[in-house]
């Protein structure tokens, strides 16, 4: 009977284990591919797809026995197909792939070519599907039709997609011209000498949308434009251990002073700042507002189906106790969910699975039917918040810059914020969507695919939408027997005048559940000879008097002010910063990692300011600084920092 049962259990236990295809995707130095698209074909039907996470690893179950045909996709990446792939009952079948960099990828984009043959033929039905019906109720906007195009493979449609032979009927999509995108100039912060401006005042500010943008350029084979590259979103995009709060304050503050590996003598002053962690179930209610542009720009794989997986991911986290409202806009806005309880998911998710681009864009009357709309469900105490999803390019109604801040400084004032999602590429405008992100008290991220989404609307679902800690300022003053000069590294569009600091009325960035931010100063220490520093007449009544010997070891002092999410009168935290420096080599991760950040940020901006930086030390930095690193992202960014060294040497060599 022993053996009987064993035997049993064995035969229960191979029948649970599902037949499933997995494996890696490398690129050519064999570092991982996150987001890279692979699908799983049978007799040339989409079987299954999925995308491969930041170590590279991909799973697609549960798949029959059989042969099967495994298509990876990358954008800027040859496409490899494997064929004959067999999965046999009660097994896992091992599949790893290599990409290799398409010719001409650093040039421009890839061709993406749309074929006008339908992939199914509603007028002959096939063995799989024998009714029009049938073919109406296969789903729409699946995880696997959100892929990174290639030339000769077409991804959209109904019930997925299939591979085409490059000798079909197509028309081919306008090369990607970033001229056509649109981005804020601001000329990098100079360096200032302390005894004529020893107080540096700005917002701290957790926007991260640069940095998945820029990603978006390198992984499609091109530069980023210098504009496009804010460091401050560079270093903030990542999160890094520093302390959490312990006190009543909703903020933590960390100070590291570590030599400057860019410029000899330089010193860096680094502060992280760690707002509170609330767990998802401890949250207030939400009143979410999905303001969604369904305009004819927003068509695109990239764009409207991209944001639909991503907004259905985000539904997957709501509670009973949350809400939910889907507001349209193309040539005119319209309600296409009224206010809906997130434990009603299907009928949330039916209601994005309907969504279809079309039209002009009137994004200014979305905006206001958004906040009509947030406004009639406002949850006291709860949050509210409007969570607009666009590629930001207005052209009907309300759609200037200024007519747009204020519209949304107004609407702000009544306790709704606003999220700005981006997507898409070559008429993307970024400076829209920082400026309404900035005014309208929230953050901006870009989504560039379905992993940036994951990151954006469910592992930072807190960070994303819910604030601990308004109207966030701070403001340093260096000790000018210590420190002669100073640069701000990046916040370049942040900075705040000296009496905007204790100004209660003056706007500033905002904090949400978890988030990090960094704040680096290259400082130039008393003593040291610099091409940066400017001469300046010494100030008759700047002098330092008896009194600063008291203060002989302080390096500066940093003070910080912020509100409640629910007040307005601000509370301020004071942090002394002492003269003791750090040989970077024993700084702690955080502050080595975010250095690494910054350099390239100076290197892909060709900053004047960029001194010995290089991309190998940009490398060799951000390798050693990545036992830190739960999901990923710090890998992810040596290998792309390893693509832009492959670029410069190609573009430089010719």
């Amino acid at each position: 009977m022993k053996t009987i049962a064993t035997l049993l259990l064995t035969l229960a236990t191979l029948q649970a284990v599902a037949q499933e295809i997995s494996g890696r995707v490398l690129d050519e130095r064999k570092e991982p591919m996150p987001s890279a698209a692979v699908q799983v074909y049978q007799a040339g039907i989409l079987m299954g797809g999925n995308i491969s996470d930041y170590d590279g690893n991909y799973t697609i179950k549960p798949l029959q026995p059989g042969n099967y045909d495994v298509l990876v996709l990358y954008i800027g990446y040859d496409s490899v197909l494997v064929t004959g792939v067999m999965v046999v009952a009660n097994s896992m079948t091992t599949q790893n792939f290599q990409m290799k960099l398409s010719k001409g990828a650093e040039l421009r984009s890839m061709v993406v070519k749309c074929y006008k043959k339908p992939l199914v033929d509603m007028d002959k039905p096939s063995s799989h599907i024998q009714r029009r019906e049938e073919i109406s109720s296969i789903p729409t906007q699946q995880v696997s039709d959100i892929v990174s195009l290639s030339p000769g493979v077409y991804q959209r449609g109904r019930g997925g997609a299939n591979y085409y032979s490059p000798k079909e009927e197509e028309r081919k999509v306008q090369f990607y011209d970033p001229s056509e995108e649109s981005y804020k100039k601001n000329p990098e912060n100079d360096f200032m000498n302390v005894k004529v401006s020893p107080l540096s005042t700005m917002s701290v500010d957790v926007d991260r949308a640069s940095y998945s943008n820029i990603r978006r350029f390198i992984n499609d084979g091109q530069k980023p434009p210098a504009d496009a590259v804010r460091i401050e979103e560079m270093m903030n995009y990542f999160d890094y251990d520093y302390p959490q709060p312990e006190g009543k304050d909703p903020i933590a503050i960390q100070t590291e002073l570590t030599d400057c590996p860019w410029q000899e003598g330089h010193k860096l002053l680094h502060i992280g700042m760690q707002a509170i962690k609330i767990n998802t179930d401890e949250l207030p209610p939400s009143n979410l507002v999905f303001l969604i542009d369904v305009s004819g720009s927003m068509e695109s794989a990239e764009r409207l189906p991209l944001l639909i997986a991503g907004m259905k991911m985000l539904v997957n986290n709501l509670r009973k106790i949350d809400k939910v409202s889907i507001v349209t806009y193309a040539g005119n806005a319209g309600l296409a969910l009224a206010p809906t309880n997130g434990n009603r998911k299907q009928t949330i998710i039916d209601a994005l699975d309907r969504l279809r681009a079309g039209g002009s864009t009137a994004g200014g009357a979305g905006i206001t039917l958004a906040y009509k709309i947030a406004q009639q469900n406002f949850i006291k105490g709860g949050n509210n918040r409007v969570l607009l999803a666009t590629d930001g390019d207005f052209n009907v109604g309300v759609s200037s810059d200024n007519e747009l801040e204020d519209l949304i400084t107004e609407k702000r004032k009544t306790g709704i914020y606003l999220t700005c999602l981006g997507f898409g590429t070559d008429n993307y405008k970024d400076a829209k969507m920082e400026m309404m992100a900035d005014k309208g008290n929230g953050n901006y991220d870009y989504i560039d695919n379905l992993q940036e989404a994951q990151k954006t609307l469910v592992s930072e679902f807190g960070g994303t939408l819910f604030t601990v800690a308004k109207d966030v300022k701070a403001q340093i003053e260096f000790n000018p027997t210590k420190v002669q000069g100073y640069r701000l590294v990046g916040y370049e569009d942040r900075l705040l005048n000296t009496e905007d600091f204790k100004d209660d009325k003056k706007d500033a960035g905002d904090m949400g559940s978890g988030h990090t931010v960094t704040i680096v100063y290259e400082l130039i220490p008393v003593g040291v000879k610099s091409r940066f520093m400017r001469e300046n007449d010494d100030l008759k009544y700047q002098k330092p008097n008896s009194t600063t010997a008291t203060y002989s070891n302080e390096l500066a002092t940093i003070k910080f002010r912020y509100k409640k999410p629910d007040g307005d009168v601000s509370k301020e935290m004071v942090h002394t910063i002492a003269d003791n420096t750090i040989d970077m080599n024993n700084a702690t991760e955080n502050a080595r990692f975010a250095t690494s950040v910054a350099m390239f940020g100076m290197l892909l901006k060709d900053s004047k300011y960029k001194g010995s930086s290089n991309y190998d030390r940009v490398i060799a930095m951000a390798e050693h600084s990545k036992k830190y690193d739960k999901d990923g992202y710090r890998a992810e960014f040596v290998r792309l920092v390893k693509a832009m060294k492959d670029y410069h040497s190609r573009t430089t060599s010719k």
